[in-house]
């Protein structure tokens, strides 16, 4: 990185960074509060809170959202007359999952092979740092010269709609010029990229039942509906022989014309077993940004460990969705329901519970904000030009905001690039990423104040 202030002053704080991500990190916020204490994330949330006032913000709040989570909001003043830009992150995290399977404790940062690892540490904990980072930078280099707001959610992993839903009770709390979203990341580490789009997603439980209780295979089996038999021949329909989502009534012919995600590259990214096939058609990124993508998330069925020869009575599983722009996720969610219901066999009775949805989004990459970030971007990863790449995954507060604030430019930068493994064991993050992102994070904060 050539030298200049800013990235000599964050330069400097990153040893401090590193010991405060290692705090966040080590609260288990996962917004799950049947497997994991409330306490955690309020704990989070309160120390996010004591960050921002620390640096200076006024107004700094717990707000308790609909699904009984909390949101930390802070706003810092600026000259008078300045732009307003809105900093986003989240401190809620996804579960660890199978914590014997981590190299080390997942919710203690370690350092191996120059990256920090632990639950959070880039999604999306480590976006609280870029944010703080940048503003502590520019506060060193002749003050932060737009006014600022930051919230923090506490549930974006759990897809529950409380932030979204306190934002539309309060319409003027999060208005800004300006929103930067600091939870997506860089199409591969080293190399700047701006998120364009986003899916939208939907989640339901499906349930199927199909006998009074468990029956004894061996005196029922083989007349007996079995409805863990019956999920699975459901569950199935939702895809074509060659692997591509199958929701009846559902468009999945779209196209993507930016960036090329190439196809080996991807199986490298995705860690694909040498011989197993990828699903669906046309190019990696017309699968993974321009077309539906169904999940099986989990199945509710006797463990394989302790099974007992039964046919089975009731089973259920949680099936994710993901759309892209330009579809409507409840009209998604419709579809996916009636698709449930049609495909369950043999009379079968089937009950789908909406678990909660979020809507895609599309930004307006030609915008001003985003050139002032392009230029950012260039100072920051010298000899690199940003890119503009899609996103899978759902950051569903983006739309929220673009409905309620149509005339603000939306930016979506982070720390999620492809080694860093979110959702998975072992996610990480690198600290370069860390540096170079919140150098251009507080550089396009003085480009757009110049604007």
């Amino acid at each position: 990185m050539s030298s200049n202030p800013i990235a000599e002053t964050v330069a400097s704080l990153m040893p401090g960074a590193k010991e405060e991500l290692a705090e966040l990190v080590a609260f288990r916020s996962v917004a799950d509060f049947g497997q994991f204490p409330r306490g955690e994330s309020e704990a989070a949330a309160g120390w996010i809170a004591s960050a921002l006032r620390a640096e200076g913000f006024e107004d700094v709040a717990l707000l308790d959202t609909p699904d009984g989570t909390q949101s930390v909001y802070g706003r810092l003043p600026g000259p008078e007359g300045a732009r307003t830009v809105l900093l986003y992150a989240h401190y809620d995290v996804q579960p660890p999952l199978d914590e014997a399977g981590w190299s080390s404790p997942p919710f203690e940062l370690t350092e191996r092979d120059g990256r920090w690892y632990g639950r959070g540490t880039a999604d999306c904990k480590g976006g609280v740092l870029m944010h703080l980072l940048a503003l502590r930078a520019l506060k060193a280099n002749g003050g932060v010269p737009v006014h600022v707001k930051v919230i923090v959610e506490g549930s974006e992993e759990q897809g529950t709609g409380g932030l979204e839903r306190y934002a539309e009770q309060h319409p003027g709390l999060l208005a800004a010029d300006t929103v930067v979203i600091g939870d997506s990341g860089n199409f591969r580490a080293g190399l700047p990229t701006a998120t364009s789009t986003l899916r939208g997603m939907t989640m339901v439980r499906v349930r199927v039942d199909t006998l009074e209780g468990n029956l004894h295979s061996g005196q029922f089996g083989g007349a007996a509906p079995d409805a863990l038999a019956a999920l699975i021949r459901t569950l199935d329909s939702l895809r074509t022989e060659d692997g591509s989502t199958a929701v009846d009534g559902l468009a999945a012919n779209g196209g993507w014309e930016g960036v090329h995600y190439d196809e080996e590259r991807f199986r490298q990214d995705a860690r694909v077993l040498d011989g197993v096939e990828l699903i669906g058609s046309g190019t990696v990124a017309d699968r993974i940004w321009a077309r539906p993508a169904v999940t099986v998330l989990g199945i509710d069925c006797p463990p394989v460990v302790g099974a007992t020869p039964s046919v089975q009575a009731s089973a259920r599983a949680l099936v994710s969705l993901r759309v892209p722009p330009g579809t409507d996720p409840a009209h998604a969610t419709d579809l996916l329901q009636a698709h449930l219901e049609r495909h369950t066999p043999w009379g079968a009775r089937v009950e789908v519970e909406r678990i909660g949805q979020g809507r895609p989004f599309r930004a307006r990459a030609g915008s001003p904000a985003y050139r002032a970030m392009a230029d950012a971007m260039a100072v920051a990863y010298p000899g690199e030009e940003m890119q503009y790449a899609g996103q899978g995954g759902s950051i569903p507060l983006c739309g929220t905001l673009a409905a309620l604030y149509p005339e603000a430019e939306i930016l979506l930068i982070g720390l999620s690039e492809p080694e860093a493994r979110i959702h998975a064991v072992n996610e990480s993050v690198s600290p370069e990423e860390l540096e170079r992102l919140s150098v251009a994070e507080a550089l396009f904060l003085r480009n757009y104040a110049a604007i």
